[in-house]
């Protein structure tokens, strides 16, 4: 009761104006109000998406906390979203070449980890807010939060829900990431944008698995991003998609109509660097966990270890043929004992063929004991074998 009478004095219209202009000091890019209703359309989706099997397994499982405000927060009256932009555009980017090849860092991951950034601007929000209203609660969220980052910038009118189910900003484009407090104060809720994306099936098209499997409906187990983050064995039928990929892929934003010449650098902690963005490959197939904390702790990469990093690199020089790889790739499957490692390890000798890479292969199908390696194993002794014509009739698959 004392909290109601605290907040009955404020004009709640103007406040949400002088928080708007004041979003740029706070080094927040677009600030909008959603309702604190609950997501009653977003929890069927979230409902039929389980039921396909589509879910990554990083969401909170709990659908409703996920779209029930009032589950997270006493009295929820209204949500503030905010959105911050991150650099798109790699300047002075290294060349991968034969014998010092690449691998590529989405762009989401380029600089300081976005949450700790996102909880920066949250706070120094929160702060601005409690100067004005005393009597203030928030609970404050980004990306591991349980409610949609999404369904609340929709809702809020930062951006439209597009077909590559990314918030697009219609001054900002989807280069931007989001967070949100769910707050005691009766601000007025801004009005959702309609969708713009129109006829547009850039995103739907490009996608490399056919993850995106119609407008807005993402299979997350064959999403990229998704399967770079994972910790176990990469399905076949994905590992030559991947290409040079270490963590996410940007395929479906590089190609939206509405991100062309969109590159922003005006948040210096997501400034990339060149070797992070796009590090050597060799060289991460040996990092300690140190040594992987020192290069990769500051970034969002780091959350999931090295070991799916290290798998990737593997992949990575498979997809180039890398044959300066081989004996480091040979030390991997009769050597390392992680079974994920050994068993990727063995598809790319496979790609990449040779006496050496097939002499190794019938060596680990003697010893190995793992079903997935071994299957791996089998899988690649037959690739070596194949005849060049038969090798460039492949790569054309």
């Amino acid at each position: 009761m004392m909290e109601i009478e605290q907040l009955n004095n404020y004009n709640w219209a103007a406040l949400k104006e002088e928080m708007k202009q004041q979003a740029k000091e706070l080094g927040i890019d677009q600030i909008g109000v959603a309702s604190a209703d609950p997501f009653t359309e977003l929890k069927q989706q979230l409902i039929r998406h389980r039921e396909l099997g589509r879910e990554s397994g990083f969401e909170e499982p709990d659908l409703d906390k996920r779209t029930n405000p009032a589950l997270l927060f006493d009295a929820p009256q209204s949500i503030i979203a905010i959105a911050i932009t991150y650099t798109s555009k790699l300047e002075d980017a290294p060349r991968s070449v034969e014998g010092a090849r690449r691998g590529f860092i989405a762009r989401s991951a380029w600089g300081m980890d976005y949450h700790h950034v996102l909880k920066d601007r949250l706070q120094k929000l929160e702060d601005w807010l409690r100067e004005k209203v005393p009597a203030l609660r928030i609970e404050s969220m980004v990306d591991t939060g349980a409610l949609s980052d999404r369904a609340v910038a929709e809702r809020a009118g930062l951006g439209w829900s597009a077909k590559n189910c990314m918030i697009i900003s219609p001054e900002l484009g989807s280069w931007i990431f989001l967070g949100e407090m769910i707050t005691n104060l009766p601000l007025p809720p801004d009005t959702p944008l309609t969708d713009q994306c129109g006829t547009c099936t850039k995103c739907l098209d490009a996608c490399p698995t056919g993850a995106l499997v119609g407008p807005g409906e993402l299979d997350a187990q064959k999403c990229i991003s998704f399967l770079t983050q994972t910790k176990r064995v990469v399905p076949e039928q994905y590992l030559r998609k991947m290409g040079n990929r270490l963590y996410g892929c940007d395929t479906c934003q590089l190609v939206c109509p509405v991100n062309r010449h969109k590159n922003w650098t005006h948040q210096p902690e997501f400034e990339p660097d060149p070797e992070l963005a796009k590090p050597l490959l060799l060289p991460l197939l040996k990092l300690s966990n140190r040594q992987f904390k020192e290069q990769f702790g500051h970034t969002a990469a780091a959350w999931r270890g090295k070991n799916p990093i290290q798998r990737n690199a593997v992949i990575g020089l498979g997809n180039f043929k890398e044959a300066g790889a081989v004996p480091d790739l040979i030390t991997i499957l009769l050597e390392d004992p992680r079974h994920v490692l050994r068993a990727t390890a063995a598809w790319s000798l496979g790609r990449i063929g040779g006496e050496a890479a097939k002499n190794a292969l019938g060596q680990a199908a003697e010893t190995e004991e793992h079903e997935e390696v071994l299957q791996a194993i089998a899988s690649s002794l037959k690739k070596v074998d194949y005849t060049a014509e038969e090798r460039r009739l492949d790569d054309k698959l």
